[in-house]
């Protein structure tokens, strides 16, 4: 490994990225090569590569140079003293085994099989997914398997991170015992990416929880609001947490009378774990959707009313998850007011948006639409309508901003042909349909890794890929445990640690980057690129950090080389 090894403790300060830009002087020739000038010159194109529900351990805990795995664990598997072992409810007792994987750890359908039953009886340890049945179950799984889905939701993963000791995972997880598990991904396509350029180690999802709020965070560092919650449709879904003495809402949901005691007896069983944060949660007396609430336009997971007119392009906006338009201040609306190109490309989007507009007795065939046993396959390809965060702005609404949301939301069809024709916008997202998405419980890692290292392989093709940067990265964790306890940051996150992998003719290659990053780095590298104001999301997480005695978060441009 090279120096980015310490590159963590470079430019850990604005006051140092600010110091460079004044030493910087122009060469002989007049020409500028002060690092923001180098970055505009040679970055022309940035590429978002947005997968699912990972865990840097669950993937990367093996990969040379990173902090991984051999963090907590000897090479035989074994923990050592560094590893915190995982508690039982009472945050005191330490769980003798894992618990069961409730359920089972595969997904229905998926062979070999592997019951609830065969799944107990792991040591209180991170496991490899793949060998750890073979003596209970005869079953030796792969990536290719698909296993059961977890809990990655806002409060239950506060509760799993406990106060930063990680040690409640199994103990939250109503999944039980499968959320200690790791792959050996070393064979991977994006692994030997990762390899080949710059794997970041100290990356975290920006949000705490799920897909949705940090689809959300991804485009606006923020947490989306739904007004008057409390006498709307939505008010059956307001979180029930406990309360301080002053009647403070805290950040642990309130258990139901019937949860069981220990995690060795069953999953948890809340109040109410719902999709909108109590009231005043964040102080401002608003209330702000947190876990999966679906799109006011379609494609959308709740049917229109009826196809008369136009009503067809929209939600029922009656149902509970319907969430109401949508009005901050987002990346795509900065990048428009300064003039720079950007599209969100969907894979199966336009499948999705005639799926969508269909009358609301016709069945889906593509949102939500996996197979007989919930599976995404090529041929169920399983559109998640809450993974597309612009299609729940007012100012792309399918009537009223036609011509903006033409401009902007694409299919993946669609940046395959602008790739080759060197066409891709400035600033490009990209977001895989359900089966190559990699999240637990319905997809695989292994049609996910072949469908994004192609992707890769047609940007490296593209007459822009010299100036190109690819970030690919992870919303969230997926209810998989990391060692890595995250900063402390706002009451938004960040959360569980993540892979991010970025590649570019730029980049370090062949290096670990240990900068701090979250999700909106993203967003910090866009805006240093585009000279775009901050989004506030931004400048709050990197106060709280700071109040928190941290550092603020890097914006991705350590893992390029731009001298």
């Amino acid at each position: 490994m090279n120096g980015l090894q310490n590159v963590g403790k470079a430019l850990a300060f604005p006051f140092a990225i600010g110091s460079l830009l004044l030493l910087s002087a122009c060469n002989d020739n007049g020409d500028d090569n002060s690092p923001d000038a180098q970055l505009q010159s040679k970055v022309q194109n940035i590429v978002v590569i947005y997968a699912e529900n990972r865990s840097f351990d669950n993937l990367f805990g093996n990969f040379p140079g990173a902090n991984g795995l051999g963090a907590v664990v000897d090479a035989t598997g074994r923990p050592t003293t560094a590893y915190v072992p995982q508690k039982d409810r009472d945050g005191v007792t330490v769980l003798t085994t894992l618990p069961q994987t409730w359920g089972g750890v595969t997904a229905p359908g998926i062979t070999p099989v592997v019951t609830q039953a065969q799944s107990a009886g792991l040591p209180n340890q991170p496991f490899r997914v793949e060998t750890a049945f073979q003596s209970s179950a005869n079953a030796t799984l792969s990536s290719a398997t698909v296993t059961r889905d977890l809990y990655h939701r806002f409060f239950e993963n506060q509760m799993e991170i406990n106060g930063g000791k990680s040690d409640m995972y199994a103990a939250w997880a109503d999944a039980g015992g499968l959320t200690m598990g790791h792959y050996d991904y070393s064979s991977a396509a994006i692994y030997k990416l990762a390899q080949q350029f710059v794997l970041a180690d100290n990356f975290f999802e920006g949000a705490f929880g799920g897909s949705f709020l940090n689809h959300q965070y991804l485009i606006c560092a923020c947490a989306p609001q739904y007004p008057n919650a409390d006498t709307a449709p939505a008010k059956p879904t307001i979180t029930v947490v406990n309360s301080d003495a002053s009647g403070k809402p805290l950040s642990s949901l309130k258990l139901a009378a019937n949860s069981p005691a220990s995690a060795m007896d069953g999953p948890p069983v809340y109040v109410l774990s719902g999709n909108i944060a109590p009231a005043n949660y964040f102080g401002d007396s608003k209330f702000y959707a947190i876990n999966t609430m679906q799109p006011p336009y379609q494609p959308s997971g709740n049917a229109p009313v009826d196809v008369n007119g136009s009503d067809n392009l929209y939600a029922d906006t009656s149902k509970a998850t319907t969430l109401p338009p949508q009005t901050a201040t987002n990346i795509g609306d900065l990048l428009t007011a300064k003039g720079v190109t950007w599209k969100w490309y969907a894979g199966s989007w336009s499948a999705a948006v005639a799926d969508g507009t269909q009358a609301p007795s016709e069945k889906r065939t593509v949102i939500y639409a996996g197979n007989s046993n919930g599976l995404s396959t090529t041929a169920n390809v399983d559109f998640q309508a809450h993974h597309h965060p612009f299609n729940y702005y007012a100012n792309l609404d399918p009537v009223t901003h036609a011509a903006n949301r033409a401009t902007h939301l694409s299919d993946y069809n669609n940046l395959i042909d602008d790739a080759s024709r060197g066409a891709l916008p400035a600033v490009a997202f990209y977001k895989p349909e359900g089966v190559y998405n990699q999240h637990e419980g319905y997809a695989n890692l292994a049609d996910g890794d072949t469908k994004i290292a192609d992707l890769v392989t047609k940007l490296q093709a593209s007459p822009q890929w010299t100036n190109m940067v690819i970030v690919i990265t992870y919303d969230e964790f997926g209810g998989v445990w990391d060692h890595v306890s995250p900063p402390k940051g706002d009451l938004l996150g960040p959360g569980t640690r993540t892979p991010a992998i970025i590649i570019s003719p730029l980049a370090k290659k062949g290096t670990v980057d240990h900068t701090q990053y979250d999700t909106a780095s993203v967003l910090r590298l866009i805006t240093r690129r585009f000279g775009l104001d901050p989004l506030p999301g931004l400048t709050a997480r990197d106060s709280a950090l700071k109040a928190a005695g941290g550092q603020p978060m890097g914006d991705l441009t350590n893992a390029l080389s731009l001298q």
